[in-house]
């Protein structure tokens, strides 16, 4: 479990807890039983991941005092199977659907494909509380947000290493740190990196339908 409590407020707090839990019928009532228990306000729950016997939930929270939160972490894990992967807290709920659309809007109404491919990683790399995200061909960073992001061969030999996995290339899997996407026509390949924040099955999926429509749209 990890845990990022940077600017964390002092009274009402915004909170986000990434929970595994057993994928039987009642295991997701408990643990919010569990969470209203403690006066806490789910705000929204987003399916990340499911297979045939976990599903990887994340749980948008309203706590009444910050000092609940390891509390609130061991409520969850009183539930049979249940683990919390990882907890932040954070200035604003994330919103996945709305996120991901307005990203496709600041793609739309950008006027050049090097503007697509700024906006694709400016949108990515907050959408996704990501460390760095890259657009590169070949060797060349065409884009880049964020801090410090490998430089343009580490950044190659990552992508020439996932490309080869059928699993990585449809986002069913891949590196926990690492997410990449390919242009399916001009061959760019987008990748961002988020560290002690794994990239689940649902995440990876987006990305790579924000590269297909970056690819669309920048051959207009």
């Amino acid at each position: 479990m990890t845990s990022d409590s940077t600017s964390a407020p002092t009274s009402v707090s915004h909170m986000v807890v990434r929970v595994w839990l057993p994928d039987r019928p009642g295991a997701l009532g408990l643990v919010a039983s569990r969470i209203g228990a403690l006066g806490a306000d789910i705000v929204g729950v987003d399916v990340l991941e499911r297979s045939d016997h976990v599903a990887v939930d994340e749980f948008a929270i309203s706590l009444p005092n910050v000092d609940l939160v390891k509390l609130l972490v061991r409520e969850i894990e009183e539930v049979d199977g249940a683990s919390v992967e990882e907890w932040r807290l954070v200035g604003r709920f994330p919103d996945p659907r709305l996120d991901a659309l307005e990203t496709v809007e600041r793609l739309c109404v950008a006027t050049s494909t090097s503007d697509v491919h700024c906006a694709l990683v400016d949108g990515v790399h907050a959408e996704f509380n990501a460390e760095w995200a890259t657009v590169i061909a070949g060797e060349d960073v065409i884009a880049a947000a964020g801090v410090a992001p490998p430089d343009g061969p580490v950044l190659a030999a990552l992508a020439a290493g996932t490309a080869a996995s059928p699993a990585v290339a449809s986002g069913e899997a891949g590196p926990d740190d690492l997410a990449t996407a390919r242009f399916p026509v001009t061959n760019a390949v987008l990748l961002v990196g988020r560290d002690g924040h794994p990239f689940r099955r649902r995440e990876r999926r987006q990305l790579i339908a924000l590269a297909r429509i970056a690819d669309a749209l920048s051959r207009r």
